[in-house]
């Protein structure tokens, strides 16, 4: 393991750094500045493409100056922070490394001062963030979820017709279906994560406080609120939020953040069930050969990737929390606490990434053990009671609820020749007892 793994401050970046590596392409701090750098590139591009006065003969091709940002190098963002130690302004030092760029170009001196022309440097924070969050999504995190809701229905089929019994309450009920109750969680991890996808990716694009003051100033003839929003749109695909401070108003990050928690709460339900599985045999585990369960009990094979999973989403529960009310407030026109708190948007998608792959990892080592589940439904006839008082309700039989009731009850007992007593006792014809005769806690399990 290379020794900045070892020394890292964070798991993500240290223990767990093979799971969350993809996503240094869009939070580190080399990503960061490479946004922004492309954002830049790409509103100079829009104001030739008006084009200013002053930019109507702009000599170079706009996909030479697209190569700036896609042709950036490590050592680029080393320059940008070499002159950030002068500047003592993140943004600042990449408008200043852009005219270094027009220099190596040759013959834009002319040009240079409508790099970063009329904004701050929160028109570029406020698109890039979101526009990092908006591919990270798309190119990381939802292959991965999908990936787990597909392993869930292929579950759900394979096990679709395996009878289970159900515990609510903690207490047995009604039986169902494994495969049903792995095709509860695909369900509800599909529909939360359609509602992700569904919430827009919003950026503010105004000028120092929302007004396009700079901008109207010089140009008073442009729409520039129509500028900004099709640049937003066009170039960067994401949603001109219409009235704001300096900043973002962060409410649309927030319901991002909002539907990535519900999802993780969602997998922590899993998680648990699933161990709860584990614990009543209901599975067992993969051996794989020279694993340890135990440092003092050689037999054990304990359910870690579920519990592993459960951790890292309660981490990343409390930061997506705490970004999503913090983020949306800010004193007056502008606060520097959103600057800070959103630099860390990253973090909690690394533990969601870890988790995915521990519950993954956990899901596919599972060795389904019927016996268990069988004998658990053989010992627990009394979970016919509903079966039969339903049916004894439907022929007007009096009072059925009350003699299933005080069937099960009584403390003794309930096994299959307790039930079938029950039945052939029954005062209902011959054809009502032969159906009730065929309800057992592995046919008893519904649609």
């Amino acid at each position: 393991m290379e020794l900045n793994l070892l020394t890292a401050i964070s798991p993500i970046d240290g223990r767990y750094r093979g799971k969350t590596q993809p996503l240094a392409d869009y939070f580190s701090e080399y990503a960061l500045i490479k946004y922004r750098v492309r954002v830049e590139i790409e509103y100079f591009i829009a104001l030739c493409e008006i084009p200013l006065p002053q930019l109507k003969d702009f000599p170079v091709e706009a996909e030479t100056l697209r190569n700036i940002y896609r042709n950036f190098t490590g050592q680029d963002a080393q320059r940008i922070k070499d002159i950030e130690k002068v500047t003592n302004h993140d943004v600042k030092a990449v408008e200043y490394f852009i005219k270094e760029e027009f220099d190596k170009i040759g013959g834009l001196e002319a040009y240079k001062e409508f790099i970063h022309f009329g904004l701050t440097s929160q028109d570029i924070n406020n698109t890039s963030v979101p526009l990092s969050i908006k591919e990270a999504l798309q190119d990381v995190y939802y292959p991965q979820i999908e990936e787990l809701i597909a392993q869930l229905k292929e579950y759900a089929q394979e096990w679709e017709d395996i009878p289970m019994l159900a515990k609510t309450h903690g207490q047995p009920a009604s039986p169902t279906r494994m495969g049903k109750e792995v095709m509860v969680f695909a369900y509800r991890l599909e529909r939360q994560l359609e509602a992700l996808k569904a919430q827009p990716l919003t950026a503010k694009f105004g000028g120092a406080t929302g007004n396009y003051n700079a901008h109207n100033i010089a140009y008073p003839q442009y729409d520039w609120k129509e500028f900004g929003n099709r640049f937003v749109s066009d170039k960067l695909g994401l949603e001109r939020e219409q009235y704001t401070t300096q900043i973002s108003n962060y409410d649309c990050l927030g319901g991002v953040f909002d539907a990535m928690k519900r999802i993780n709460t969602i997998i922590i339900d899993l998680d648990r069930d699933f161990w709860q599985y584990v614990s009543m045999e209901y599975f067992r585990q993969k051996v794989k050969a020279g694993e340890v369960g135990s440092s003092a009990m050689p037999h054990k094979v304990n359910p870690i990737d579920f519990e592993n999973s459960e951790g890292n989403l309660g981490i990343a529960n409390a930061i997506l929390q705490h970004l999503s009310q913090k983020l949306p407030i800010s004193r007056l026109q502008r606060d520097l606490t959103d600057s800070t708190v959103l630099r860390n948007v990253g973090v909690p998608v690394g533990h969601m990434l870890i988790s995915i792959q521990s519950t993954l990892k956990g899901l596919r080592k599972l060795v389904l053990n019927q016996e268990a589940i069988n004998r658990d439904l053989d010992g627990c006839w009394a979970v016919c009671a509903e079966a039969i008082q339903t049916i004894l309700r439907r022929e007007a039989y009096p009072h059925p609820y009350e003699a299933l009731k005080a069937l099960t009850r009584t403390g003794a007992g309930i096994n299959e020749a307790t039930i079938r007593n029950f039945i052939e006792e029954l005062s209902v014809s011959e054809a009502v007892k032969a159906e009730l005769r065929q309800i057992t806690p592995h046919t008893y399990t519904g649609i």
